[in-house]
């Protein structure tokens, strides 16, 4: 095969392509149309014969077929031929019952012993039921194409063997009704990868919203751990660095260099976090994030501000994954902000953490006032982004007054995973 004719075949099975398209656009728009077309082509192709002969057989046919068939004047025959033809313009829309008419027509006719070339109807009909009916109404349908298909082989016994032409016949009836049964399971098929894709498109969807809003929580709850904890800092420094002022200027000094480290540290963990963000960002800043090791200098820097602070740990804290020193240092940096905004300076505060076996347990308490103008277990977004870190390592928050005064907040987290 040539070059030309591979290309020539192509278009011909593009501009066959575009035609199915065209046509079933059309029928989806005006159904109707294509029934009565199926209809008028039935008629213009095996009925106007029939009527030019006038209701004989072919004079083509030896005698001996002749004599088996009645001869009918051209209106008996038309009536025939509307009974086996016009129900096919309900052939989707009402299959079984099409077929039913069109079968009874056609018992009626051959026990008269009538041969039309119409009879094609009864073959279109068990083609549409199977394609358009039910299952189970196709198999009472086959049942009683053979019952017809049998007294035709009896009709025209004389002339013909009576198995053949009932294997031939069946053949058809067979012929008709797998081919309708194979385009009802083609469209099934395509109908549910039409399915399954659109499901799949909405999932993939749904999956793209969930990780953005998933990164959104993430990259917010970083910005408010980063920007909330130094700003508290850094207010609290301004303040009493505006008090000390006048009064020790010296200390004043200390507390404007605290604001200066402060808000760069800030600003070096807010650069971290907005070069993820950035797509052209080709040189990120690769510093570790803080650990249980920085709470240290997080004491330090927020004990500048006026917290007096207790801090000791218990067990392998430096063993543990950097996941979970960056949980606990965030969680302890929102409960000091919280104790240094709402306690106010001066209050002390008793850090601890723990590491026994699979569990670690932190405890943040201060001796402030539990009932502050503003209540500290109020679901901001501190609180819940607390929650949401332990939550990452099966863990949990608590936070509220303590018994004998002031505010704690404890957190346990599950490491047997974390290690």
């Amino acid at each position: 095969m040539t070059t030309d004719d591979l290309s020539g075949s192509s278009a011909l099975l593009g501009r066959l392509s575009q035609f199915g398209q065209r046509l079933r656009q059309a029928d989806r728009e005006h159904p109707v149309l294509l029934d009565a077309a199926v209809v008028v082509l039935v008629f213009l192709i095996f009925c106007m014969p029939d009527l030019a002969d006038k209701g004989s057989v072919d004079g083509d046919a030896p005698p001996a077929i002749r004599a088996l068939f009645t001869e009918l004047p051209v209106a008996q025959v038309l009536a025939f031929q509307a009974g086996l033809v016009l129900p096919l313009f309900w052939r989707r829309r009402r299959p079984l019952v099409a077929f039913g008419v069109v079968g009874a027509v056609f018992v009626l006719q051959w026990s008269l012993s009538i041969a039309l070339r119409a009879d094609i109807a009864l073959a279109i009909a068990l083609y549409s039921l199977a394609l358009h009916g039910r299952l189970r109404q196709l198999l009472w349908a086959c049942g009683l194409s053979v019952g017809a298909l049998v007294l035709v082989a009896a009709r025209i016994a004389p002339a013909f063997s009576f198995w053949d032409a009932l294997f031939f016949l069946i053949s058809a009836g067979t012929a008709a009704a797998a081919l309708g049964l194979m385009i009802r399971l083609r469209r099934a098929q395509l109908e549910t990868l039409r399915d399954r894709a659109a499901r799949l498109e909405i999932e993939r969807d749904q999956r793209s919203r969930l990780a953005t809003a998933t990164e959104r929580t993430r990259v917010a709850r970083e910005m408010h751990d980063i920007v909330g904890h130094n700003l508290a800092v850094m207010i609290t420094l301004a303040d009493a660095g505006a008090y000390a002022t006048d009064a020790a200027p010296e200390r004043g000094k200390q507390t404007l260099l605290l604001i200066g480290d402060t808000g760069r540290q800030a600003l070096s963990e807010l650069r971290r976090v907005l070069g993820v963000l950035r797509e052209d960002s080709t040189a990120p800043d690769l510093s570790p994030q803080p650990g249980i090791a920085a709470i240290d200098a997080l004491c330090s820097a927020v004990g500048a501000a006026g917290l007096d602070i207790v801090y000791r740990t218990s067990g392998e804290t430096d063993a543990l994954d950097s996941g979970v020193q960056l949980t606990v240092y965030r969680i302890v940096q929102e409960a000091l902000t919280n104790a240094l905004r709402h306690a106010g300076a001066g209050t002390r505060v008793q850090l601890s953490i723990a590491v026994e076996d699979t569990q670690l347990t932190l405890s943040v308490h201060d001796n402030g006032s539990a009932t502050p103008s503003r209540p500290r277990n109020q679901e901001g977004h501190g609180l819940i982004g607390m929650h949401e870190r332990a939550a990452l390592y099966g863990g949990s928050v608590s936070a509220g007054p303590a018994p004998g005064g002031g505010w704690t907040v404890e957190a346990v987290l599950d490491l047997g995973g974390a290690r």
